[in-house]
């Protein structure tokens, strides 16, 4: 049976992103590889043994173009309020809070940011099955 550890996004600058990271989700480091062409660093928090891993490309001074297959990175908190309060007052500018109704109940309570390199990111309330 496979089990998911992490998702690999490319950014463009190492402090910039690990600051977004750190102040929006308590993401920190946990493994830093400086490579000759590249760098790869593995973000995680006690929540999760899944890593977020950045790979910054040396050399590279130009967005990259995020195409249109990308989804969205998601995760889920206990107060989604409180949640979408300190993230404005941090000045990321999350989008509205947009509770989602199946079959008359509630299925998901939801707002999205967007980090520094333009990556979406779907906050959920922890709720049914988003734990």
């Amino acid at each position: 049976m496979a089990k998911m550890i992490h998702s690999m996004i490319r950014v463009l600058e190492e402090a910039r992103s690990v600051e977004f990271y750190r102040t929006a989700f308590a993401l920190d480091i946990a493994e830093r590889l400086d490579f000759e062409t590249f760098t790869l660093i593995y973000l995680s928090n006690p929540e999760t043994e899944f890593e977020l891993e950045l790979t910054v490309n040396k050399g590279r001074d130009e967005a990259y173009d995020l195409g249109t297959g990308y989804g969205h990175l998601a995760v889920s908190v206990t107060d989604l309020d409180a949640e979408h309060r300190r993230m404005d007052d941090a000045g990321f500018a999350p989008g509205k809070i947009v509770e989602f109704n199946r079959d008359g109940s509630l299925f998901a309570r939801f707002f999205f940011v967007t980090d520094p390199d333009g990556y979406k990111i779907e906050v959920l309330q922890r709720h049914g099955r988003f734990k």
